[in-house]
């Protein structure tokens, strides 16, 4: 799957440090580009909340993924 042009790598980047150095849990859709809380670091396909796709990763393992 392609990634919803508004998910850079920057911004991968972003969320994925917020997680590490703070209390969130950020993840990201794949098809829609939403923000998602709640997302283990190495999530994969959890259910979007917006578009309900599972294309929902953790913010790690998209920077992993996609390289950083």
């Amino acid at each position: 799957m392609k990634l919803h042009p508004s998910v850079t790598q920057e911004r991968i980047m972003e969320r994925a440090i917020a997680g590490m150095y703070g209390l969130d849990n950020p993840g990201i859709c794949r098809a829609c580009g939403e923000d998602q809380e709640g997302c283990e670091p190495d999530a994969e396909h959890y259910t979007c909340e917006c578009c309900d796709a599972n294309e929902v990763f953790g913010a790690e393992q998209l920077l992993i993924m996609y390289g950083g």
